[in-house]
């Protein structure tokens, strides 16, 4: 399996940098393995069946991009050079990962101060990150990364436009409720008020699950033969209520639908081979690409993903590569918009 097998020609017009408003508004396109339909967001309740369960990613995403001013006191006095610094994941101790620009002149022992009340000490560095040791933790550093930090927009938005007030509404679904995420589960950017009270009438059920998203979702697959790739590793949790409830639906008929391939990833890590699913926490780095045997999810609602990407393999895993293809080919020509902020597809591949 080839890495160019997952390649396709998008034309940058179609990379969306702002979402659909409202939200429910976003174009779905619908696939089965005979048929694509176009439709709205909004829409979703009908192509699902009563009974049908959403599973849903309700981790939060933090303001991790910050700017600040390193300092360093040497022979000749005090040194102060502007630097960017942009969360990657917390550690064991308190500390973060985080990538720093420009990484190879700051030194271990560096303070970096991001605002009057936010600063950190560059612990270490390796693999092209440092660990950072925060002044505060807890509501204190949530509250003062809340007010010196920018949303991580991924790089794709980044490089057209810089972050604003808008994206920490934008870039953050209603449900948020867990913080550590540094990319947001993008498909549950699509749900709004109006989109849940209809998947409600429709006796659609719903369940959440936490996978903190990690910058790593953005990372290039740069192996030609793709089942050599690694992934990154991610923390997720699937509590007690959530494993029973997608085990009652499974018991009574019901598919079970992830939200998202975060969600979707979760789920696969944490359900036995035989679908069962029970109370899970943890790091997951499950990569999945063709010839994956998918143990409980049963479709997929989610964004159209970047060429060469492990996204572009996962769906490929659910529908087929020709299938995803032939879907691909016609989003591109609807002039559907790509990625984060873009329109999204929901996958039936038991039609």
């Amino acid at each position: 399996m080839k890495l160019s097998d997952f390649d396709f020609d998008l034309p940058e017009s179609l990379i969306a940098t702002r979402p659909a408003k409202p939200r429910s508004s976003a174009r779905l396109l619908v696939a089965t393995p005979e048929t694509i339909a176009d439709a709205r967001a909004l829409d979703l309740p009908q192509f699902l069946n009563p009974g049908d369960r959403l599973v849903l990613n309700d981790t939060k995403v933090i303001p991790a991009r910050l700017s600040g001013i390193r300092h360093r006191e040497t022979g000749q006095g005090p040194v102060e050079a502007r630097i960017e610094a942009t969360l990657l994941e917390p550690q064991a101790d308190g500390g973060w990962r985080a990538l720093l620009k420009p990484l190879r002149k700051v030194a271990e022992g560096e303070e970096i101060r991001f605002s009057d009340d936010l600063s950190a000490t560059v612990q270490s560095k390796d693999e092209g990150a440092a660990i950072l040791a925060f002044n505060l933790n807890g509501e204190d550093f949530d509250a003062a990364l809340a007010e010196a930090g920018a949303m991580p927009l991924p790089p794709y938005i980044a490089a057209k436009r810089p972050a604003d007030a808008r994206d920490r509404e934008d870039y953050q679904t209603i449900w948020a409720k867990r913080s550590g995420a540094v990319a947001a589960p993008t498909a549950s950017l699509h749900f709004d008020e109006a989109l849940m009270a209809a998947l409600a009438e429709r006796g659609v059920e719903i369940s959440f699950v936490t996978l903190h998203v990690g910058a790593g979702t953005f990372l290039p697959v740069k192996v030609e033969d793709v089942t050599t790739h690694k992934m990154h590793a991610e923390w997720g949790e699937v509590s007690e209520r959530a494993a029973s409830e997608m085990n009652a639906t499974r018991a009574a008929g019901g598919r079970i639908i992830p939200v998202g391939t975060t969600a979707l990833r979760l789920i696969e890590s944490a359900a036995a081979e035989d679908g069962t699913m029970a109370a899970w926490q943890g790091e997951t780095d499950i990569f999945i690409y063709p010839g994956y045997a998918f143990r409980i999810a049963d479709a997929l609602m989610t964004n159209f993903h970047l060429p060469k990407s492990t996204l572009m393999m996962l769906v490929s895993a659910l529908m087929g590569p020709e299938r995803v293809r032939q879907i691909y080919a016609h989003a591109i020509e609807k002039e559907y918009r790509f990625f984060s902020y873009g329109d999204a597809s929901l996958l039936l591949p038991g039609g």
